[in-house]
């Protein structure tokens, strides 16, 4: 007989990290023997399991170093640099609205 392998694909979530995320990435940052990030959080879950983070106010990343995660971490910087840009651009009518505000008239 062969034996055969069948590899399916993981499935990969990326999502804020929740308050009900703080054992795992605490476990994460000791298991990678860095600090934690702080403040906003993106993860990348790897079939319900946090493989990688990153902060996105400290830039702090962590991995599980017995993973490869190096696409995961890829994947969360480039994420947090869009959230970045996302969060610095101004819309359109915030643009506008010095234009669109009514003019002061003299008494």
């Amino acid at each position: 007989m062969t034996a055969t392998t069948v590899l399916t694909p993981s499935s990969v979530i990326m999502r804020a990290a929740r308050g009900s995320d703080g054992d795992a990435l605490r476990r994460l940052a000791r298991l990678d023997s860095k600090p934690g990030p702080r403040g906003e959080v993106l993860v990348a879950e790897v079939d319900g399991t946090i493989d990688a983070a990153i902060g996105l106010d400290d830039g702090i990343v962590i991995a599980n170093p017995f993973k490869p995660t190096a696409s995961l971490i890829a994947l969360l910087e480039l994420r947090a640099g869009r959230s970045k840009r996302q969060k610095a651009r101004r819309g359109l009518a915030e643009r506008l609205r010095p234009r669109l505000a009514p003019r002061a008239r003299p008494a």
